[in-house]
């Protein structure tokens, strides 16, 4: 993880891990997610075999167990560090994280803190995760409240939802700070240069919207964005925009909705292709177009959601996580940490002119 100034309480520190790697060195929480280690391992597995370094923290004779089930796992780029507690999905989130010290997510955390790995990857209780990054590297310089960036894919790309969940109720400051961070994140991991802001509205006018919407609208058309007005749903879901600026909560429902629907859709495709004998044989000539489409739509494919804001690389994966989209949240973390992104995500925040 490259150098970048820490600013607390007053004092600016230097993070401790200095020195940048050719291969980032990826910690994942092997106790994080709703299937235990195995689906875990299994995915941290394939990823090693693609030449990523993986560092898998929890209860060591547990872990090391299920990396025996992988007769190549020896020879992998796989070390373990061992963890003592759990943080389950029903636990309060901060209060879980100041009780169980020895937590995977918490023991993660201090090993990227110390230098040890280069980036964080935990598919348990997301908000236990943001809290555990929060108590043990702390915000970038100015940044009033972290947020999630979830990829949601379309026909024709894909488009970036920020806050998609860590902050339920917001104000303008805040939306502004997300749109700038989301911004740097899909021109740093996705290429797109000057990326398309839109705000989520109910309606495209300017009048249009809640509060919130009415208050940072008019911030953003004078921001130096490319900021494109307010988007509605259908014209999120046609690609009228790269990133989406929106609150948590309204983040997180439009997320689940997108995925959701995706599902019923595919299951509706399913159920009446195996309805008739004729639709059966149509399907078998359709079926590597319907794979194809399958894999753009599957959360499985784009990895975890990164916390943008807070001093590390940290993606939060879904809690159903399985062993491929373990894998995947590997890889993103490691395009990650190769595009220097914390570096650029702190020039975003200055960028945006909000003060914390």
């Amino acid at each position: 993880m490259p150098t970048v100034a820490l600013v607390r309480d007053g004092v600016t520190r230097l993070s401790a891990s200095t020195e940048q790697h050719a291969t980032p060195r990826i910690i994942v929480d092997a106790f994080g997610g709703d299937h235990g280690p195995a689906p875990v391992v299994e995915g941290c597995v394939a990823a090693a075999r693609e030449g990523h370094t993986v560092i898998l923290v929890g209860h060591e004779d547990v872990v090391r167990a299920e990396l025996a089930k992988y007769p190549d796992a020896t020879s992998l780029p796989i070390e373990v560090i061992d963890a003592t507690d759990v943080i389950g999905m029903d636990d309060h989130a901060a209060q879980a994280v100041r009780a169980k010290r020895g937590a995977s997510m918490n023991v993660a955390m201090r090993a990227l803190k110390d230098g040890r790995g280069d980036a964080v990857f935990s598919a348990g209780n997301s908000g236990a995760v943001m809290a555990s990054a929060l108590f043990t590297l702390g915000r970038l310089e100015g940044v009033r409240r972290p947020a999630l960036a979830a990829v949601i894919p379309l026909l024709t790309g894909r488009v970036v939802i920020v806050d998609a969940g860590a902050n339920a109720d917001c104000d303008a400051d805040n939306l502004i700070q997300f749109a700038y961070m989301g911004s740097m994140y899909v021109e740093r991991m996705l290429g797109v240069a000057r990326p398309r802001v839109g705000l989520i509205s109910n309606g495209e006018e300017p009048s249009k919207g809640n509060a919130l919407v009415l208050a940072t609208h008019p911030r953003l058309a004078e921001s130096t964005l490319n900021f494109v007005g307010n988007i509605e749903g259908r014209e999120l879901a046609a690609g009228h925009c790269d990133v989406a600026v929106c609150d948590g909560f309204t983040g997180n429902v439009v997320l689940k909705l997108a995925e959701g629907v995706s599902t019923l859709c595919f299951n509706l495709v399913r159920t009446a292709i195996r309805s008739r004998f004729h639709y059966k044989l149509a399907g078998a000539v359709l079926r590597p177009g319907l794979v194809k489409a399958g894999k753009v739509l599957d959360y499985a494919e784009y990895g975890g959601a990164p916390l943008v804001g807070v001093q590390g690389n940290v993606f939060i994966g879904h809690g159903s996580s399985k062993a491929r989209a373990i894998s995947s949240g590997v890889r993103t973390a490691a395009v990650a940490v190769k595009a220097n992104l914390i570096p650029s995500m702190q020039s975003a925040v200055i960028a945006s002119g909000v003060e914390r």
